[in-house]
């Protein structure tokens, strides 16, 4: 079931760079489906499904934002910097897991509370810098002894969980939800092609894994399964994110308007091509925001052709993001649908 496999991997801890946690569910979820696991030199796993000599990479990046513990003061709070792009705000007063070298650790991410600021305290920017973790002791050997040092990941502690309907919202959704769509179609696929699935590293901190990746294995075609922003909630423009939730995946014909990738039209026809057919719905969008594995895969080596195929969800980039069940499950069928044949090219 879709739902028990994306709480797996939602609720799992895998900050850029630390990604082991994430890996091993894929290694068992996958068990008996592929004909070999590779994993390089980066920490990205590969898991070959073998067939004709025309390769398709589907890469899906297993990194979720975080935080690295930067310093500990004389009373034993955690300053930290932060792995991945961060709203700041959304980190006040949160709990944390700090994962030691003794194990996981509970915080909280204090600050000064708002009894005590200043009319010009409650006008600032929320900064990092403001903020310190607070881990219950009271000196710097104290935080030593439970195992935490400078370089230790830190993850936001925050569970799975239903909303109404199909709705689910957890942490790291971007891009578990990539990794689920994945891992359920190489599951699922029959088709006579050569297929990579990808699980990439160091995605939120440069898309590294994938170029490292795409370069070894020189895929004739590639799509990043991962997420995009819709545009049917308050506080967004549906002219500046088109897709909705609930009706299908997002075929993104541009990112970063078009400073980024501009996916292959030929790849595009194609997967539209096997919506169509299957009668399974999807959606377009043309981007303002950010890039995905697809953006480096494209310009490695002598170029590879690729599209990003994105799931909607809500609120990315934070400890409650929110996707629909439907458009997981139609991006799987559509996947599937698709590999059955190659593309033209």
């Amino acid at each position: 079931m879709v739902y028990d496999l994306l709480k797996k991997l939602s609720d799992a801890h895998g900050v850029s760079g630390f990604e082991d946690n994430i890996k091993n569910i894929v290694r068992k979820e996958l068990e008996g489906y592929v004909d070999e696991f590779r994993e390089d030199t980066l920490g990205n796993l590969i898991a070959v499904r073998k067939g004709s000599d025309f390769s398709v990479m589907i890469a899906s990046h297993m990194d979720e934002i975080g935080l690295m513990v930067q310093y500990v003061d004389e009373k034993g709070f955690i300053k930290f910097v932060g792995i991945g792009g961060w709203y700041n705000p959304s980190l006040y007063t949160r709990r944390v897991i700090l994962h030691g070298t003794r194990g996981p650790v509970i915080g909280v991410l204090g600050a000064k509370p708002p009894h005590i600021m200043t009319p010009e305290d409650r006008k600032k920017e929320i900064k990092m810098d403001d903020l310190f973790i607070d881990v219950g002791v009271s000196s710097a050997d104290e935080v030593t002894a439970l195992g935490i040092e400078i370089g230790t990941p830190i993850t936001i502690e925050q569970e799975f969980t239903r909303l109404a309907g199909d709705r689910v919202s957890g942490k790291a959704l971007d891009n578990r939800v990539g990794v689920a769509v994945l891992i359920e179609v190489i599951k699922r696929m029959k088709t006579p092609l050569t297929v990579y699935g990808v699980f990439t590293v160091q995605e939120e901190i440069g898309l590294k894994g994938a170029k490292v990746s795409a370069f070894a294995l020189n895929p004739d075609v590639a799509i990043a399964t991962d997420v995009t922003i819709p545009g049917d909630h308050p506080g967004v423009s549906r002219k500046d994110a088109s897709p909705e939730m609930g009706k299908g995946p997002v075929l993104v014909l541009a990112s970063a308007s078009g400073r980024g990738l501009l996916a292959d039209r030929r790849l595009t026809t194609w997967l539209r091509n096997a919506g169509d057919k299957a009668k399974i719905p999807y959606q377009l969008e043309v981007g303002e925001g950010g890039n995905t594995d697809a953006s480096i895969i494209n310009l490695v080596r002598d170029g590879i052709p690729s599209i990003p195929f994105s799931v909607p969800a809500r609120y990315i980039h934070s400890p409650v993001e929110v996707v629909d069940l439907a458009d997981v499950n139609y991006s799987i069928d559509l996947l599937v649908e698709a590999l059955k044949k190659k593309p033209k090219l």
